[in-house]
């Protein structure tokens, strides 16, 4: 997989496909901790770029084919800082499309992005660190993401849980941006909606061992487990857990909704595991990447982490570029709003529904792209608001049991002490 780290990905184009290329800048986990969320990303893109340039045929996309240019940042906040500074000060890039991970996006969006005018598009960062950003002029307009904050997805999981008869559990979480802050919005829901927590422990990415974590995290003998971290890590430490004696009953954080991460662990001790993530309302752009994308991924399926996201932020981004008109930051920053805006003719994914929505840009009508996580509209800290999907891991696949509504869990929140 490191051997795609400066590889141009170039996409099938139709016969007569422009000569010339805009290519946009791609970082993302392909090896680390992550990497299964950003592999399958890139397979997402991909396939929206694809999609996009056979709509676009011979006028191309701004005139040009769409390409991107993937980078590893091999779940590393200093990796992804090197290769977004790569691709903006000697590719000249004027968008990122990543990174999948909170850890990774933030360094990137203050030390390379927003200071350089460079539009970053996450489809999977979900800090509440990136709104306060917003908020404070640090990203300073230039930071989009397609998935929902922890701020919420803390509140819908306390929730869950004590839906489930989870009234009493250990945490461990990942020490970095967005456990601390997916911990820090659990705990401030959890007790107050009568849960109790036995103990709280962090860890830290990729060591040889959890012995020690895990040890402490049973001290109190507590009933369930709420692990926050990635698949990677997390397959060791909730295997730790099961061979130290612990309680097979696991709250999880999106991430862990995957095969590997099933087949790691081993599907019979995960019968009472349960989930959140960030949900979505079906479109027929749900029912065309539910199709489209199995067949074209090298072996990940529709509802693999952070895949639908990754396409609706290569199909907006390649929308706002039509828009833009050129392939320049500052136009394409404005016209991802204009291509998500209530008010335009609603358009899908595939090629009947690109095709359709570049022939209104060409005509200079409005479009509003609905995509595979449904209608999505940035506030001006780049944020989106949406549902929470609710899930749980039985007989070794992953089943949707229910769907907790943004204004459910506002409600929720209005009501915990601050």
């Amino acid at each position: 997989m490191r051997a795609l780290v400066f590889f141009s990905v170039a996409v099938v184009m139709a016969a007569q496909a422009p000569n010339c290329t805009n290519t946009v800048g791609m970082v993302v986990s392909l090896t680390g901790p992550a990497g299964r969320y950003g592999q399958a990303a890139s397979k997402s893109v991909e396939l929206a770029f694809q999609e996009l340039n056979k709509a676009a045929g011979a006028q191309g996309i701004a005139g040009c084919k769409l390409a991107f240019d993937l980078r590893d940042d091999q779940s590393q906040g200093s990796v992804g800082v090197d290769q977004a500074r790569q691709l903006v000060d000697l590719k000249r890039v004027p968008v990122i499309l990543g990174s999948i991970i909170s850890s990774v996006s933030v360094p990137m969006a203050t030390s390379v992005t927003a200071p350089a005018g460079v539009v970053q598009i996450s489809p999977a960062s979900s800090t509440p660190s990136f709104t306060k950003l917003g908020i404070e002029g640090k990203t300073k307009g230039w930071f989009f993401r397609t998935i929902t904050a922890d701020a919420l997805q803390g509140t819908a999981a306390a929730k869950y849980a004590l839906d489930q008869g989870m009234k009493t559990l250990a945490i461990i979480y990942v020490n970095n941006d967005f456990g601390v802050n997916m911990v820090a919005e659990f705990k401030r829901a959890y007790p107050a909606l009568g849960g109790k927590i036995v103990s709280v422990t962090a860890y830290n990415q990729e060591q040889s061992s959890y012995n020690a974590e895990v040890t402490k995290a049973l001290q109190g003998d507590p009933p369930a487990l709420y692990f926050i971290g990635y698949p990677g890590d997390g397959t060791t430490i909730v295997r730790t857990w099961i061979q130290q004696g612990g309680p097979q009953r696991f709250l999880l954080n999106d991430g862990m909704n995957t095969a590997d991460f099933i087949k790691g662990v081993g599907r019979q001790f995960l019968n009472n595991a349960y989930g959140t993530s960030s949900g979505s309302a079906k479109t027929p752009s749900t029912e065309y990447f539910a199709k489209a994308y199995p067949a074209m991924s090298g072996g990940f399926d529709a509802d693999s982490p952070a895949a639908d996201r990754s396409f609706d932020a290569g199909a907006i981004l390649g929308l706002a570029i039509a828009q833009a008109g050129k392939f320049q930051a500052a136009a394409i920053r404005d016209a991802i709003r204009k291509v998500t805006a209530p008010g335009g003719e609603v358009v899908y994914a595939g090629p009947q529904g690109f095709a359709r929505a570049l022939q209104l840009i060409r005509e200079k009508k409005a479009v509003r792209y609905v995509g595979v996580i449904g209608p999505v509209q940035f506030d001006k800290y780049g944020d989106i608001a949406g549902p929470f999907r609710l899930w749980k891991i039985s007989n070794g696949a992953v089943t949707t049991v229910g769907q907790m509504s943004t204004e459910d869990v506002q409600a929720m929140q209005a009501r915990l002490p601050k």
